[in-house]
């Protein structure tokens, strides 16, 4: 029995012409021989699969032939073309940089090149994979790679450009191949097939060539795996079976489905394709290939972007009539948004469902590009006084309420700046109003509820020189206000007793709410507790004369800010240094223990079960 070769080995190609889908570059390579411009090194780059060894190894043969044709190819019968034929050519090296990447594998290759070639008239070292090469195998081969010998050319492949140090590429010409099309890998599968003698439909072979994603290699594996499975036979129902690829049956069916809003038969669509294995990713990123197709036909020009059989194209053609385009570009973008957030979502199905009712609502208007309006519910807090008064007709009117409310974090922190001129109102009042007279919230210390505005209340935390707005305050970047609006300290004294438990509290919320930019601030006050010493005074304790320095330039801000907190109350700081923390920081060991001793007895109690001697 004959041994089988796989299609990838038996028809690799052997000349340039036929070599797939690479034509400027082969052309390029067959003028710099018949010139005599060749260079010294060659670097050919580009996705796997798509002949960049074959060329190198071609480009080999036909440099050291003694007799090309008049094409450029290589005569196949002189000594040289026959050895290489033969495998048994001694001007030829293949270096596989993958698997011999050490500093002594290029050193043996630095003393190679010394040696003359002895049928031919170059020395050609291909070096695969060169990516792969360590750094300092890469300085090794950098002298030689500059000046070889006059009879050396290297030709190095790689799949990963980026990888190359750059002294490398600068040495080099640099030849990038692309990836194949759709079209030139069907058309030589169809000649494969050909001498092959395997019936195959143009479609089926059109799955392998997208299944493939450009690579020839993976195209011919998949031909050959495909034709075991088939028997000779290349059936479109056949190759999607086995390759577990979506039919473009459902998609047709899908879009009828959503022009005829149908939502329901979506999901069943969804849940047919789901039960035979595939990914939801698969079904939508399919869905937004299908609806792109669509796109590319409604129009005569773009029809030639589309790949398939004529026969298809026409049922693409009646389709996309039924369609919009707005209505097929916002489907794309449905989609794609869909792929996007499908690795981060949690509930995947419920994504894609989502996204499918979306698209069966979505309509053929000229609005929202084919989307019909949606109804959007407008937010109570607007920035006009138009929109505030419209509410105030839409909105229940509640009976006035004297009880009082204790502020929101959030809202006490906000300030007005005071050069902003004051706003006519005649309407707004009565609504903000309203919606700061809920009933009293439940939970909160007494000491925190506070008084209607102009009693020192809410209106505390505006400035006081103006009447409230109706335009919705802006918050301000730091929960403290500016230094230049900050509170003098002879603001009358509060009321109210206010306890430590409130008063830390309140300092609390100003050390959470602080900005990115005050965070060394924040860090510190999140470390201290204030204590009330006396009325309308409370104390902080610091570690050094730094941190006191810096309380003390901003205790009026603070102190304004907390009194937004805390219903009008203008409390003085005052900041102590921390004398225990101080001296812990003397030389005397003893000293030191002691204090350690004082502030945690159990120090003492572990000296002693340890049987433990205090250093001097």
């Amino acid at each position: 029995m004959e041994n089988y070769i796989v299609s990838a080995r038996k028809y690799r190609p052997d000349t340039f012409e036929s070599v797939v889908s690479q034509k400027s570059l082969t052309t390029t390579l067959k003028n710099a021989i018949s010139t005599g411009k060749l260079a010294h090194a060659y670097l050919f780059c580009g996705p796997r699969g798509v002949g960049k060894t074959t060329c190198a190894r071609i480009f080999a043969k036909t440099i050291n032939c003694t007799n090309p044709t008049a094409e450029g190819e290589p005569c196949n019968e002189c000594e040289s073309c026959r050895s290489f034929n033969q495998q048994r050519s001694y001007s030829i090296y293949e270096l596989d940089a993958a698997s011999n990447n050490s500093v002594e594998d290029i050193r043996s290759l630095n003393e190679q090149v010394r040696i003359p070639p002895q049928v031919g008239k170059y020395k050609v070292y291909i070096i695969d994979e060169v990516h792969m090469l360590s750094q300092a195998a890469f300085n090794a081969f950098l002298k030689t790679l500059e000046e070889p010998p006059a009879h050396a050319i290297f030709i190095l492949a790689t799949t990963e450009k980026h990888k190359i140090i750059p002294t490398i590429l600068s040495r080099c010409q640099i030849y990038d191949f692309s990836r194949i099309e759709a079209g030139d890998i069907i058309a030589h599968l169809q000649n494969i097939a050909a001498k092959e003698g395997i019936n195959t439909e143009y479609e089926a072979l059109r799955i392998i060539a997208q299944k493939s994603d450009g690579c020839m290699r993976d195209a011919l594996s998949l031909f050959d795996q495909m034709a075991s499975f088939t028997q000779g036979d290349l059936t479109y129902n056949k190759v999607i079976k086995s390759l577990n690829v979506l039919d473009y049956e459902y998609y047709f069916r899908l879009t009828d489905f959503i022009l005829e809003k149908k939502a329901s038969q979506t999901l069943l669509l969804l849940n047919d394709v789901l039960s035979k294995g595939f990914e939801g990713n698969i079904f939508i990123e399919g869905a937004a290939s299908h609806f792109r197709d669509l796109l590319v036909n409604s129009d005569a020009e773009t029809a030639s972007l589309f790949e398939g059989s004529d026969d298809l194209q026409k049922r693409y053609a009646e389709q996309a009539k039924r369609c919009t385009a707005k209505f097929l570009f916002n489907a794309i973008k449905l989609c794609s948004n869909c792929s996007l957030n499908y690795r981060t979502s949690r509930n995947k199905r419920l994504l894609i469902e989502l996204t499918l009712i979306e698209l069966t609502q979505a309509g053929d208007s000229d609005d929202d590009c084919g989307r019909q309006r949606i109804k959007k519910l407008k937010p109570i807090f607007n920035t006009g006084n138009a929109n505030i008064a419209k509410t105030a007709e839409v909105a229940p009117q509640p009976k006035p309420v004297t009880q009082t409310v204790a502020p929101e974090p959030a809202v006490a922190t906000k300030t007005v700046p005071q050069a902003m001129p004051q706003p006519e109102r005649p309407v707004t009042q009565s609504v903000r109003e309203q919606q700061l007279a809920p009933q009293t919230i439940q939970g909160r210390p007494a000491e925190l509820q506070i008084r209607r505005p102009g009693n020192g209340g809410i209106g505390s935390m505006f400035s006081r020189s103006r009447s409230m707005s109706a335009e919705p305050v802006a918050a301000s970047n730091s929960p403290l206000p500016n230094k230049e609006s900050a509170k003098d300290t002879d603001t009358p004294l509060p009321t109210k007793v206010i306890t430590n438990d409130v008063l830390s509290q309140a300092w609390t919320s100003i050390a959470l709410q602080m900005p990115e930019h005050e965070r060394a601030l924040a860090d510190r006050m999140k470390i201290i507790t204030p204590t009330m010493e006396g009325e309308g005074i409370f104390s902080i304790a610091v570690d050094n004369q730094m941190a006191a320095e810096m309380f003390e330039s901003e205790a009026k801000r603070i102190c304004s800010g907390m009194s937004n907190i805390l219903g009008g109350a203008m409390l003085k700081m005052k900041v102590n240094i921390n004398k225990v923390v101080v001296e812990r920081h003397v030389s005397d060991k003893g000293k030191q223990f002691a204090i350690l001793k004082e502030k945690n007895p159990l120090v003492e109690k572990l000296r002693k079960e340890l049987n433990l001697e205090i250093s001097r």
